[in-house]
């Protein structure tokens, strides 16, 4: 059904429609709810960290300390806006992906088909429904061609329900479901919660989020860690007390204990990681649906992709005709600089003519675009190009892969048929003979051979106007086979060889024939192996195809119904599958995937609905880039949870030994939130921004069914911390040491024990740890799964050296730097040393501080010369 013109219907103007948009509101069953800033803060205030500072805040005005307690209330909002200024760029990123793939839809304003939001649609609009579209609000059938409508989400029924404009009830059309097949032009009644489905109360925009094996791995770690954190504070609160009697100093040092212990940054780095890795994943064409699959997109074993307008262009020309005897068919090609021009063999002249009339009248198909070009060179004078009139199609379907269309003919002699599609299709129209099919299969092998896609075209003659339920009951004539050239993407077969790198197995899926198939898994670089028919796939039992499936890369004459099975069949191997799809009878295997991703150029609503992914110009390389971000993304985050794991050891450890020990405590409250300013940049801000190394894509997949921390990750950060915490011991010691006074006394003139202060012993202490710090961050950045040989040879080849990266984090350096800067202005500025209880340190003793802070680092780098 061609979009009506003006001439039939000009729909609302502009205007009008912005003004009943006002009135009305906008088309949302449940408008999308930011989240506010004073919601975030509350949010974030009733999380444990912030209520045990703010108890702190509380104790030391209690006890008098106004001083320290306003400083401890100015670092409680330091913090919280650093924490709300995170989640706000997190949450910016999120609605700014919603707007990019939100519902859009044609609709005819003021006579011309324009694309818009959905949430824009108003009453009185006309939506242009066609297949693969949801609908977006209730209304009422104008027109329709051989419309059938998905109506499952209101009914129940998975069975399409026919729809034409002559009896009311048929011509009722709701919004959320989906056209099936077929074209309509629909007036809109109802919008937004006046729908049908607004009524019921049912959203569907709302999905399901479950929480991913790391969220659920991770929420055990902090349930562990807070159940340690609560007896450690208890334990402390009564140590503490029962020695010295003063319970509202004691309950500071449990809570300084319990802030220590509590890993609050996990939960943030969950949100923040994958937020902004959802932008970066934008930006290289990729737009995230749900935020969780990226936890899986770097870790796909097998990437299953369309051939057409993924790996090949999907700007199809005509490049070769077919026509005569099938045991010697007379060849057509195109001239070099691919601008056809006429012939006076009427063979060929017939077979373009009915190649376009079993084409849309309008196209928008690639391959409908070649055969209307084909026939502007080759018709051009003939009269073979026709303004008839269409008056019944018949579409293309999974028991018959092939189209036709009848047209009622000017010279008045009946209705002309014209066929086209799959060769062994219309030679079945054709019922051609065994030796016929035998012959004309040589041809077609012979083009499909060469890379091209074939088509066979036939044609017919229909005198009445009672059409058959089926074009099987036509007389055909066979006129031949035409074969396109679909361009191979340049960026693929590096994109390929990145896939082979990364151990992930590419399986180009296709509707070609196989021959076609296999030319151009060879020019993308796939490695030639038999290829995996429709027919025989549906011959193989579960556990043959399984087999199967491991020894092929090419699946040629595949139905989209087949995908579901593909998909299925490589999930019980234990594969983990990423598919790509853009047709109606692709979501069911899109949503079977582990990643689905939709085309976005030229995927319908259900597919991108299914999907977990929407690729914005539907490139088989953005998909591998999209990987390469998956990764990185992922072992960010992983070096980030590393770095928090191994940060609370040192912490924990400087605020509870002294206290066991019983020594005057060294970190209060106060110095724990100077600690957390420290800590929450450094494990978001300069993890996040971690560039990959440059290996990268040179491992295998990482196993997503491993724990987040195995025992060698665990024992590692483990490690690290107790070298930090080392290192600050070391500082305590030699703030207090006589022996070591006297030693500096002897060597170097320096007397600091003359008047012995706790306050230089904790800006000691402190100024050791936010050294080791810097030392644990460049650390943990560079902490990387192990190589072994062929991945290690691999980055030989590539030029990369194991474990090098492929860009410097300035991002890094500056929040260690700024960490640094910041400890050493509450040490020497003296309004904040005088809060934060501290001392200004002289020169010896802040250089002996600051080499206590590097054991972590020195030890790490004799390790890795080691290895070495």
């Amino acid at each position: 059904m061609p979009i009506p013109t003006q001439a039939q219907t000009a729909g609302l103007s502009q205007q009008e429609a912005e003004l009943r948009l006002v009135t009305d509101g906008p088309n949302e069953i449940e408008p999308s709810r930011k989240r506010s800033l004073a919601r975030r803060m509350l949010g974030l205030l009733a999380e444990p960290m912030f209520a045990l500072l703010l108890a702190a805040v509380l104790i030391y005005l209690a006890l008098g300390d106004l001083g320290e307690g306003l400083t401890l209330a100015l670092f409680v909002l330091a913090v919280l806006g650093l924490t709300v200024v995170q989640e706000g760029r997190a949450d910016r990123s999120i609605e700014a992906l919603r707007r990019l793939s939100e519902h859009r839809v044609q609709v005819m304003r003021g006579g011309v088909s324009i694309e818009r939001p959905a949430r824009d649609i108003v009453r009185g609009d006309l939506l242009v429904l066609s297949e693969g579209r949801r609908v977006a609000a209730d209304g009422r059938l104008m027109q329709a061609d051989h419309l059938q409508v998905d109506e499952s989400l209101l009914t129940g029924e998975s069975l399409p329900v026919e729809k034409s404009v002559d009896a009311p009830q048929s011509a009722s059309v709701f919004a959320g479901t989906y056209v099936v097949s077929g074209r309509g032009l629909m007036e809109v009644l109802a919008t937004g919660p006046r729908t049908q489905v607004g009524q019921i109360g049912r959203s569907l925009q709302s999905l399901d989020q479950q929480a991913t094996p790391l969220q659920l791995q991770t929420a055990r770690l902090v349930r562990v860690l807070a159940a340690l954190a609560l007896l450690l504070c208890t334990a402390m609160v009564l140590i503490e007390g029962s020695r010295s009697g003063q319970w509202l100093p004691a309950l500071l040092v449990g809570i300084a204990a319990a802030m220590a212990m509590l890993p609050e940054e996990y939960p943030v780095v969950l949100v923040i990681f994958p937020a902004l890795g959802a932008h970066r994943l934008a930006r290289q064409g990729v737009l995230t649906r749900r935020i969780n699959a990226i936890e899986t997109l770097g870790a796909t074993t097998v990437l299953c992709a369309d051939k057409t307008g993924t790996i090949t262009q999907n700007r199809m020309a005509v490049q070769a005709l077919a026509v005569g005897d099938g045991a010697h068919p007379q060849l057509l090609r195109c001239p070099a600089d691919g601008v056809w021009l006429g012939t006076e063999d009427e063979a060929f002249q017939r077979l373009a003519e009915h190649a376009i009339l079993a084409s849309a009248p309008q196209p928008f198909d690639p391959m409908e675009m070649a055969f209307h070009q084909l026939g502007r060179g080759l018709l051009e004078g003939t009269g073979r190009v026709h303004d008839w009139e269409l008056v019944q199609t018949y579409p293309l379907s999974p028991q018959l892969r092939a189209m036709s269309h009848v047209w009622r003919a000017s010279d008045g002699q009946g209705h002309v048929i014209s066929a086209k599609g799959a060769p062994e299709a219309v030679m079945d129209l054709c019922h051609f003979t065994a030796a016929q099919r035998a012959q004309w299969h040589e041809a077609v092998e012979a083009m499909a051979a060469e890379g091209l896609r074939v088509l066979a075209v036939a044609q017919g003659r229909h005198p009445d106007t009672q059409w058959p339920e089926s074009a099987h009951a036509f007389e055909f004539e066979w006129l031949g086979l035409i074969g396109l050239a679909d361009p191979l993407r340049p960026e693929v077969p590096e994109a390929m060889a990145q896939c082979q790198r990364a151990g992930i197995r590419v399986i180009m899926i296709t509707g070609d024939h196989p021959a076609t198939a296999q030319a151009i898994a060879r020019q993308a670089g796939l490695p030639v192996v038999p290829v995996l028919c429709g027919d025989e796939l549906d011959a193989l039992s579960d556990a043959a195809l399984d087999e199967r499936l491991r020894k092929t890369s090419v699946c040629a004459r595949i139905a989209p119904q087949q995908k579901l099975r593909i998909v299925q069949a490589l999930l019980r191997s234990g594969e983990i599958v990423t598919m790509t799809g853009d047709g109606v009878n692709d979501a069911p295997a899109l949503r079977a995937a582990h990643v689905g991703v939709a085309m976005g150029e030229r995927g319908t609503d259900v597919a991108r609905e299914a999907a977990s992914m929407v690729l914005v110009d539907d490139n088989f390389a953005s998909i591998v880039r999209g990987i390469r971000v998956g990764r990185r993304i992922f072992g960010n985050l992983r070096k980030s949870m590393g770095y928090i794991f191994a940060i609370h050891i040192p912490i924990a450890g400087i605020a509870v030994l002294p206290v066991l020990l019983a020594l005057p405590p060294v970190l209060l409250p106060l110095h724990i939130a100077l600690i957390e300013l420290i800590v929450d940049p450094a494990c978001s801000l300069a993890f996040e921004s971690e560039p990959e190394d440059a290996d990268v894509m040179d491992r295998a997949p990482r196993d997503t069914r491993a724990p987040l921390f195995g025992a060698g990750a665990m024992l590692e950060a483990t490690g690290q911390g107790l070298l930090m915490l080392a290192g600050a011991g070391l500082a305590y010691w030699a703030s207090t040491s006589a022996a070591w006074a006297a030693f500096l006394g002897n060597s170097f003139g320096v007397s600091w024990l003359d008047d012995p202060s706790h306050e230089r012993t904790r800006s000691m202490v402190l100024m050791a740890f936010v050294v080791g710090n810097a030392a644990l961050i460049w650390i943990s950045k560079s902490r990387r799964p192990a190589l072994g040989p062929a991945h290690k040879a691999a980055a030989m080849v590539t030029g990369h050296p194991a474990g090098t990266r492929s860009d410097f984090n300035w991002t890094a350096l500056v929040v260690a730097g700024s960490a640094l800067a910041a400890v050493a202005l509450a040490i020497y500025w003296p309004l904040l040393a005088q809060a934060l209880r501290l001392q200004p340190l002289d020169g010896a003793s802040l250089a002996l501080a600051v080499a206590c802070g590097l054991p972590g680092l020195l030890v790490w780098l004799i390790l890795r010369l080691l290895r070495r």
